[in-house]
This record gives C-alpha cells, structure tokens and sequence, in this order.
C-alpha cells in the first residue's frame, strides 16, 4: 500500500497546497518504493499513474506551455523506466537467492537427514536451530541408525565454520552411518569415526584450518539395547547427556572422557564406555554446546538442566518444542551459535 500512498500523498500536495509547492518528490518516491515493493506489473502501473497525476495537474494549473513543468515531467519518466528496470533486477536476484536456498535445504537433507522417529523400541526427535537466520547447514550434526546391536546414535560439533566445517560433518556422518551397523561395540565404532576424520584431514594439507590441531570434532555416541534397560555411551570431548527419568534430570558425566575426534593421537588406552540405567518411560537427551552456552541479554548461560526439569515428562517433539522456544525467548531472539539436539525415549511395554 506504501506506493499507492505515496501517490495520493503527491496529487493533495499538487491540489490543495501552493503552487510552488511541488509533488514530485512524493511521485518519484512512490515509484521506487513500487520497484522494490510490488511485481512488474504493480511497478509499471505505479509509474504510468504517477506520470498521468503529474500531467493532470499540468492541465489544472495551467502549465501546458511551461518548460519547466515538461523537465518535471522527463524527469519523472526517466524515473519510471529506472522503476522498472530496478524492479527486473531485483526480481532476478530475488529468483536466484530462491535457487540457491533451494540447493542449500537439498545439500542439508543429503548431509543430515531426518531421523526415523521410531527406531525398534525407541522413539527420537530432533532438534537443529542455525545462529544465522538465512543459514540451512553448519558444523553441528546428529544421527540415529538401528543396528544389529540396538539403536546407535551420534551427535557431534566440528570446530569451526564455512565450507570445511560442513565437509568435516558430511565426512564424520557418512563413517558413523556405515560402521554403526558392523562396529562389535562403541569403542570399536569411536576408532574407525577417528580413522576416516583423520584421513579426512590430510587430504588437505595446505588448507588453513584443516590440520589435526585445528580441525576437530567434539561428538557422543550412545547405544542403547533391544533387550536390556540401559544406555552406553563414549564420550569425546562433548557436553555430557542428560538422562531423563521419572521427573529427574541427571547428567552422565563420563567417568574418563576421550579428547574429540582428529585428536586420537591423544588417546591413551583407549575409549572408555559409560553405562547407565535406561529404563521403559526414560529419555535422553543429546545436545550441542550451542544450547548451554546460549546467553541472555545479562551474558548469564541457559541453565539447561534447571529449565529441562519441568518437560522432562513430555513426549520428545514437546520437549524439543518448549526447548526451542526457552532458547529463543532466553537469547531475545539472538542465537549466538548453530544448536541441535536429540531426545531418545524408550517406548513402555506394550
């Protein structure tokens, strides 16, 4: 409505103020406000009826043998060709950022699929938020795959951003999503995860950020059996789970955590395996830095154990719906970092 406006701002201002008050301004306006507001053919009509105003009040006032009023009157015309034209530019820059967010949302579906959201006898959800509002994919990753040995899962943060970070995640995913299935146990699975980051990072060896001590990623790997009521997990340099059971939140902070994937050279004697009760009615919860260290406008970090406490009983997609909305609301809106989040929940007995 802004042009529309605009125009009938400009005929009162030639009509009922003095003459030597011009309405050109508001005309010109209206027809730049039109190339960037409305389609082509809004674009043209705004223009056609600004010229056809300004003509009108050529005739009302008497000034069809004035120069003057006839430059104006270019000029105004000048500025509705120019109209059109910034509005096809536009439209095509509008069109080409709809192709490439269209490959974008196309490359994040091959990088980080969807989840199942039943997975033998577990029952998932997940949870991504991107710091940039235009972003689609980042370093920050998730997976859940059913294996012969229970429900696998994967949730990792590449140090990092940009093009690297992205490849490092498609490369830890693509290892995690063929060795889950034949890896005999989670340390196992840990190294092979190692072996292909490693190999991943020395294939490029003259690219700043992508050696061993700058290209890492911190991940957990969980599993949890078809047929006993606990959950595994190996730890590797990642915030620690939060079990979710009968209306308790316990972190299971690992009792000898492992340093982050690329920086296997730093593992002793090998990947240590955590074992907790999970029972029928449980949920874990899976998560990325990005959510405790989301800050509100006083700097103070999300107290994610603290706010959790109250959904714990929640189905997981409403427990991932509340902890979307109290990141947002926390951080006014103002995501400092990528987030993603995965809930695991045991289904009872039929």
């Amino acid at each position: 409505m802004l042009p529309a406006l605009l125009l009938v701002i400009g005929l009162s201002v030639g009509l009922f103020t003095p003459r030597d008050v011009r309405p050109d301004a508001f005309l010109a306006t209206a027809m730049i406000s039109a190339a960037a507001l409305l389609p082509l053919w809004g674009t043209v009509l705004i223009g056609v009826g600004a010229c056809a105003i300004f003509v009108g009040l050529m005739v009302d006032f008497d000034s069809l043998q004035d120069a003057t009023a006839y430059s104006e009157l270019a000029t105004l015309a000048a500025i509705a060709v120019f109209a059109v034209f910034f509005n096809r530019l536009l439209g095509r820059r509008a069109h080409q950022l709809v192709q490439v967010r269209s490959v974008a949302e196309t490359a994040q579906l091959a990088v980080l699929h969807p989840v199942p959201r039943h997975l033998g006898p577990v029952t998932l959800e997940s949870l991504y938020l991107a710091a940039a509002a235009e972003a689609r994919i980042g370093g920050d990753l998730y997976e859940a795959i059913r294996t012969p040995y229970g429900v696998r899962l994967l949730i990792g943060d590449v140090r990092g951003k940009g093009l690297l970070a992205i490849q490092a995640a498609a490369t830890l995913l693509s290892a995690f999503r063929e060795a889950a299935h034949d890896a005999p146990d989670l340390p196992h699975l840990a190294r092979r995860l190692e072996t292909s980051m490693s190999r991943h990072a020395r294939q490029y060896p003259e690219v700043p950020g992508s050696e061993n001590v700058e290209r890492f990623i911190t991940a957990l790997l969980a599993e949890i059996p078809d047929d006993e009521p606990v959950v595994r997990t190996v730890t590797c340099g990642h915030p620690p789970p939060l079990l979710l059971h009968r209306g308790e939140v316990r972190e299971l902070q690992p009792a000898d955590p492992s340093p982050p994937l690329n920086l296997g050279m730093l593992v002793g004697d090998g990947y240590h395996v955590d074992l907790a009760p999970f029972h029928p009615g449980d949920q874990l919860l899976l998560y990325t830095d990005g959510v405790t260290e989301t800050r509100d406008r006083s700097g103070a970090f999300y107290p994610l154990v603290e706010r959790i406490r109250s959904w714990s009983s929640e189905a997981p997609h409403q427990l991932l719906d509340h902890l979307h909305r109290d990141l947002i609301a926390y951080s006014g809106g103002e995501l400092d970092d990528d987030i993603a989040a995965l809930v695991a929940r045991r289904r009872l007995s039929s």
